[in-house]
């Protein structure tokens, strides 16, 4: 009498495991105005690398060779910005961190002043932008608290006024600037003054470049429609290891139902 052939566990297991959830497709287009410094670059590595859009276009002054894989570069007209044509894309990105001076291939590239932060949010609607998350910097201590959380200047008012379906504002800390002082009484000036450093809470010093890529990426995956701004001390907190609990805590309200991942099929983010 024959007898079934021998089946190795592990293909039972196999069989009966659930099939892992597959991660889901890229989609649409994604504009990064600024993608120089540390954060610029950062956020360019980060939103570039892990293959979420179809496609990632970048601001130049020159003409440049894209080495990214899905990376293209889009060179700026020596125009002002309310005459550059329309670029399509979906997802923007805007950071002012300036180009390293000793990295040649930041220097080809376009960076915003925030002076231009109103035309640009314009000229980015224009160009079919739905969601657009902006990385304003400011000095440490000096942001009034009646602002942290709210739109701080008129050319923020004037981005949300713009008609974005998402508006996601993320406020961090830069460093004080170096100043060269001349003479011995400047310089012991500022050594008696350079106490108040240590006044600044902890919580809004400066953000290390990588947690806040992690930070914008998230809140680009997780954001519902609306503007959010993340004050400086959410930011800090948010870059202490908790990041998505963090971000989840600030761009999603304990009374509104969670917003899907990025890989469930109830996904339709914009």
């Amino acid at each position: 009498m024959g007898s079934w052939p021998s089946i190795p566990l592990h293909a039972l297991q196999a069989a009966n495991r659930a099939a892992a959830p597959t991660a889901a497709p890229p989609t649409g287009t994604l504009l990064i105005a600024g993608a120089t410094g540390a954060l610029g670059q950062e956020l360019l590595h980060r939103l570039a690398g892990r293959h979420r859009f179809q496609r990632t276009r970048v601001l130049a002054r020159e003409p440049m060779h894209d080495g990214l894989p899905g990376v293209e570069t889009v060179q700026c007209p020596a125009l002002p910005i309310a005459q550059w044509p329309p670029v399509a894309a979906d997802v923007a990105v805007i950071a002012f961190d300036p180009p390293r001076l000793y990295h040649g291939r930041e220097r080809a590239l376009w960076h915003p002043e925030p002076a231009d932060l109103p035309e640009l949010a314009r000229w980015l609607r224009a160009s079919g932008v739905r969601t657009l998350a902006i990385v304003q910097p400011h000095d440490r201590g000096r942001l009034p608290e009646a602002l942290k959380r709210g739109l701080a200047s008129l050319d923020e008012q004037a981005v949300v006024a713009c008609g974005f379906e998402r508006v996601i504002l993320l406020r961090s800390a830069r460093k004080p600037a170096d100043v060269r002082l001349a003479n011995l009484g400047e310089r012991l000036a500022a050594w008696m003054l350079s106490i108040m450093r240590f006044m600044v809470p902890a919580n809004e010093q400066p953000v290390r470049a990588p947690k806040m890529a992690e930070l914008v990426d998230l809140a680009l995956r997780v954001a519902p429609p609306g503007v959010h701004v993340a004050a400086p001390e959410m930011v800090w907190q948010a870059a202490q290891g908790a990041t998505e609990a963090a971000a989840r805590a600030w761009l999603i309200p304990a009374s509104a139902p969670e917003a899907p991942t990025a890989g469930s099929p109830a996904a339709t983010w914009p």
